[in-house]
């Protein structure tokens, strides 16, 4: 079969030839459709996530979209090394697949399944969100945060507070269903007084952080200042993506002033077949809730030229051709 090939770490891929695979016990072979290029699938591609494989060769693609044999459109992910979604064909396991509704395109899901699955696992198997909580997103102006204010919104939080440095889209946040937004480009003191007030007057009980490093030293900051009454503000923080960096210093102090819960949501802190269920969810609501997500699509043969593309934003969805 032909296949999106990653032979070094940080290059991209080659469309070329790979062994086909044959479905061992409990699998069944995907005829792929759709790819989506997700932060996840460039990390493990490049050998910079905790998942990544250590096949000399493997190809790249953490998830897909495709038909199974009986015909079926499902949603697939986390495929078995050396294998990969971006490929003519993909080993899934049964119970890591999802079915697609009549109503959702490829394109779309395969485009909405990743981001869906940050958020709908943060908020509901980590953070335990109950109707009528109100949740502060940090880092609401890429495909992943946009969806999470979403998604936060149709899962019930009455109030949602996004942040974010791109003034245009923290209000495409708002237009999305965002109350408040903050942006993180305000001097550093101003923008802890902001986080605080915000947090206080909206009674956040959620923090759902796409980002770390200095804004979240800053949220925190802002979280430890909330210590009215006897008793501080329980607050669960879940820790998701790191774009702004890796690192940051945490006083100890901080944890033991404040009623803030640290915890991270992704591949190993919930069961796959738990993921894939939540991702099963956000496609079965994700046309009446008209969740909305930016994408751009290009043939799964140009994935060598096309895999650094600046896409202002847009998810990159590789197509196998014929579609």
């Amino acid at each position: 079969m032909k296949a999106a090939v990653v032979t070094e770490p940080g290059q991209p891929p080659k469309w070329t030839d790979f062994a086909d695979p044959v479905a061992m016990a409990g699998e069944s072979l995907v005829a792929v459709t759709m790819a989506a290029l997700s932060p996840l699938t460039r990390a493990r591609a490049a050998g910079q996530h905790y998942s990544s494989t250590t096949a000399e060769a493997f190809v790249a693609g953490a998830d897909g979209v495709g038909r199974i044999p009986d015909g079926r459109r499902v949603y697939f992910a986390f495929v078995r090394s050396p294998f990969g979604a971006m490929a003519q064909i993909a080993p899934a396991r049964i119970e890591l697949t999802a079915p697609v509704p009549d109503d959702l395109d490829d394109v779309t899901a395969a485009a909405i399944a990743n981001p869906a699955m940050s958020s709908w696992a943060a908020l509901l198997d980590r953070a335990k969100l109950q109707p009528g909580e109100s949740v502060l997103i940090n880092g609401a102006t890429g495909a992943a945060g946009r969806l999470a204010v979403q998604t936060a919104k149709h899962l019930g939080a009455k109030t949602v507070i996004a942040t974010g440095r791109d003034a245009a889209q923290l209000e495409r946040a708002a237009a999305l269903g965002a109350d408040r937004t903050i942006s993180l480009t305000l001097p550093g003191d101003r923008l802890v007084d902001e986080l605080y007030e915000s947090m206080v007057d909206s009674d956040v009980t959620i923090v759902l952080d796409y980002l770390w490093g200095a804004s979240a030293q800053q949220l925190l900051t802002a979280i430890a200042r909330n210590q009215n009454g006897p008793v501080a503000p329980r607050i669960r923080y879940v820790q998701v993506g790191a774009i702004s960096g890796a690192e940051i210093s945490l006083d100890a102090s901080l944890l033991r002033s404040s009623g803030v819960e640290l915890m991270g949501s992704g591949l190993r802190s919930i069961a796959l077949a738990r993921l894939v269920a939540r991702i099963g969810d956000a496609l079965a609501a994700a046309s009446a809730a008209k969740f909305e997500i930016d994408t751009t699509t290009q043939a799964m043969e140009a994935v060598e030229s096309r895999w650094n593309d600046d896409t202002a934003g847009r998810r990159l969805v590789f197509r196998r051709s014929p579609y």
